[in-house]
C-alpha cells in the first residue's frame, strides 16, 4: 500500500498560501481541513523549509499541473500523484481516495455513482474508514458478463465496508443479448429502482477504458475481439460505463447501445464527474472525454498529466 508523504500536506497548504495566495479559511475548504490545521501545515511549511521563493519539494511540480490541466480542460477539480513506475493505480490510489474522502465530507454529497476500473479499484481501498450510514453508493455499471463471470475491479463492496453506506450494486450484466433482454431487464423493479438513483447522483467516480487489445470491455469479457475492432473502425477512442466515445468526446452510435445496460454520462454535467485513471494506454481517452465535458475533474498521475498537456497543445 502506498503511503503518503506526511511532508505532502504541508508543502500543498505552503503553496496554496505563498504561491497561490489563498487565505487560510480558503485553504481548508480546499483541502478539507479545519482552518486550525491549516495555519499548522502552512507553519510547517515554512519551519521546514518546503517554501522559500519557491517550493522546495517535489509535490510542487504536481501541483503546477494540477494547475494546467485545470485551465487546459476546464475542470473543477484535479488532483496530480507522484508517480511509481511500477504501478499507476497505485500512485493514484492515495490521492484519489483523498478526494472521494473530501467530496464525501460535503453538506451537499448524499449519493455517490460509481463505475468500476483498476484504479478506482486502488482507490477504494484507501479510503477512510468511517461510519458514514447517512451516504449512499450506487454502481452505474454492472460487475459481470453475460455469462455471470465478475470483473475483479468492482469497488462498490469495498467502499461500503469502509464506510458503512447503503450500497447499490447494479443488478444486471454490463451487456445482455438483445435490445429485447434489456428492455426487459430495465423493466425490473430492482434495476429500475438502481438506475434512477445512479442518475441521482450528486458525484460520480470513473473509470475510463481504452481502445484495442487491451480494452477493459475485452479484458474483462464484456465484449469480443471483433465488437473492439468494429468500434475502433467507427472512430471509438475510449468508453466511460461501457459507452464509448470518439476523439472529441462525443458518443458514438454502436451495436452495443441496445445492449448495455449501463447509466450513461451525460457531457457537461453539472454534477462532479471525477475521472480516475492514469498510465499510457488512457490518454487519447481521458483527453477525448475531458475534451468533450464527459468529465470535469480528474485525478491522475504525473507522467500521465504531461502527456495530457503536450498532446492537447
Amino acid at each position: 500500500m502506498s503511503v503518503p508523504d506526511p511532508l505532502d500536506d504541508a508543502a500543498r497548504a505552503g503553496w496554496l498560501y505563498y504561491a497561490g495566495g489563498l487565505t487560510q479559511d480558503q485553504i481548508a475548504g480546499q483541502m478539507g481541513i479545519s482552518r486550525q490545521r491549516a495555519q499548522r501545515l502552512v507553519s510547517r511549511a515554512m519551519q521546514d523549509g518546503l517554501v522559500r521563493v519557491r517550493l522546495e519539494h517535489p509535490i510542487a511540480a504536481c501541483l503546477e499541473l494540477e494547475a494546467r490541466l485545470r485551465d487546459r480542460f476546464e475542470l473543477s477539480e484535479v488532483r496530480v500523484a507522484p508517480a511509481l513506475s511500477d504501478n499507476v493505480a497505485r500512485a493514484i490510489g492515495p490521492v484519489a481516495a483523498a478526494m472521494f474522502d473530501r467530496v464525501l465530507a460535503r453538506v451537499d454529497t448524499c449519493v455517490i455513482g460509481l463505475g468500476i476500473g483498476r484504479a478506482l479499484a486502488a482507490m477504494a481501498t484507501e479510503v477512510e474508514g468511517r461510519a458514514r450510514p447517512d451516504q449512499s453508493l450506487v454502481s452505474l455499471i454492472g460487475n459481470v458478463a453475460d455469462d455471470g463471470s465478475a470483473s475483479q475491479f468492482a469497488v462498490i463492496m469495498t467502499l461500503a465496508s469502509r464506510i458503512g453506506a447503503s450500497h447499490y450494486p447494479m443488478p444486471a450484466p454490463v451487456l445482455v443479448a438483445s435490445a429485447e433482454e434489456r428492455q426487459a431487464l430495465l423493466a425490473m423493479r430492482a434495476v429500475r429502482s438502481v438506475r434512477d438513483l445512479g442518475l441521482r447522483a450528486d458525484a460520480m467516480f470513473l473509470g475510463l477504458g481504452q481502445m484495442g487489445v487491451r480494452a477493459p470491455l475485452l479484458t474483462e469479457g464484456f465484449v469480443t475481439a471483433a465488437d473492439i475492432q468494429a468500434l475502433e473502425r467507427q472512430g471509438a477512442v475510449g468508453e466511460i460505463t461501457g459507452h464509448v466515445f470518439d476523439a472529441d468526446g462525443s458518443y458514438i452510435a454502436s451495436t452495443l447501445d441496445d445492449r448495455l445496460t449501463s447509466i450513461r454520462i451525460e457531457a457537461k454535467s453539472p454534477r462532479l464527474a471525477v475521472g480516475v485513471a492514469g498510465g499510457p494506454a488512457k490518454i487519447a481517452a481521458l483527453r477525448a472525454a475531458m475534451k468533450g465535458g464527459l468529465l470535469n475533474a480528474l485525478v491522475t498521475d504525473e507522467v500521465t498529466a504531461r502527456a495530457l498537456l503536450e498532446h492537447s497543445a
